[in-house]
């Protein structure tokens, strides 16, 4: 596992070492005209975007996530029982962010990278690819009930590779392959190393309004699990400094593998979730 961790965090220090000649071979010099804002947000809904914090700034994420709304009233329709996620996330460079947050469900701590590969260029290459990667720690899980936890128990990876098109002003849309690991999985017969490939899209409908949606599909989920894919609705709105996420969705977790691998909730059923993500640049 230790070499799974070296790639995880040695990769988007290599694109960093690049970033000084990166600067050089800009638009101008070149006249490669970039396409840009393909999405206002960090995230689509529960999914990374190909969105990076710009060089030196500090974008600080706050993201709630209630309780289920098929619980009606007796819970406030989830208010009683909301998770909330606190992420912080620097822009080393215009290629490079760091982010480190907390969650509230399991506890968990992340730090990740997010770094840009390529670009799309106007009537050039198609596609903007960035890579995606995590290291969380799940403080959660209580030695009480799991008297065998040590501390590499409580340790997961996300690797994932975002790659969008903006098809058109109003038009994104993003395709998201992903590969997570889990040190312990809650399920008999649930491999610890997982993947799922996330589809992703942004809808302009006016100018500071986009609906977004999101799906996760799980593609080694073991056949006992009680897990569903993540699939999520919601809606930007630009406000200045600020963008303000509104959302429904089957999944809790705001963290990768656990909307991934850990979405409990059916649509079908009403078994929904509501929850909003506010950012504030710095």
């Amino acid at each position: 596992m230790k070499y799974l961790l070296t790639i995880i965090f040695c990769f988007p220090l290599l694109i960093y070492s690049q970033d000084d000649l990166l600067d050089e071979i800009d638009s101008d010099s070149t006249g490669i005209e970039y396409v840009s804002a393909a999405f206002k947000g960090l995230k689509i809904v529960n999914f990374e975007s190909t969105k990076l914090v710009a060089k030196n700034e500090l974008t600080f994420i706050v993201s709630h996530r209630f309780g289920s709304l098929e619980n009606g009233i007796d819970t406030f329709f989830g208010l009683d029982d909301a998770v909330t996620r606190l992420n912080f996330v620097y822009g080393v460079s215009d290629n490079l962010n760091f982010g480190i947050s907390r969650s509230s469900f399991q506890k968990i701590y992340e730090v990740s990278t997010k770094y840009r590969i390529l670009r799309q260029v106007k009537d050039g290459f198609p596609f903007s690819i960035v890579g995606f990667n995590a290291f969380l720690i799940n403080t959660g899980l209580e030695k009480d009930n799991l008297p065998f936890i040590e501390f590499e128990h409580r340790l997961s990876y996300t690797i994932q590779l975002l790659i969008s098109r903006k098809i058109n002003t109003n038009l994104s849309l993003e395709l998201a392959p992903t590969f997570f690991h889990d040190n312990f999985v809650q399920i008999d017969g649930q491999d610890n190393s997982q993947f799922a490939l996330g589809l992703g899209g942004r809808h302009k409908l006016s100018k500071r309004w986009s609906v977004n949606i999101d799906y996760g599909w799980h593609l080694n989920r073991a056949d006992n699990s009680p897990f569903k894919n993540p699939l999520s609705i919601g809606f930007d709105l630009e406000t200045g400094g600020h963008i303000f996420q509104l959302h429904f969705t089957n999944a809790q977790g705001m963290n990768t593998n656990t909307f991934l691998g850990q979405g409990s909730g059916d649509w079908s059923d009403g078994n929904i979730y509501f929850g909003f993500n506010l950012s504030r640049v710095f």
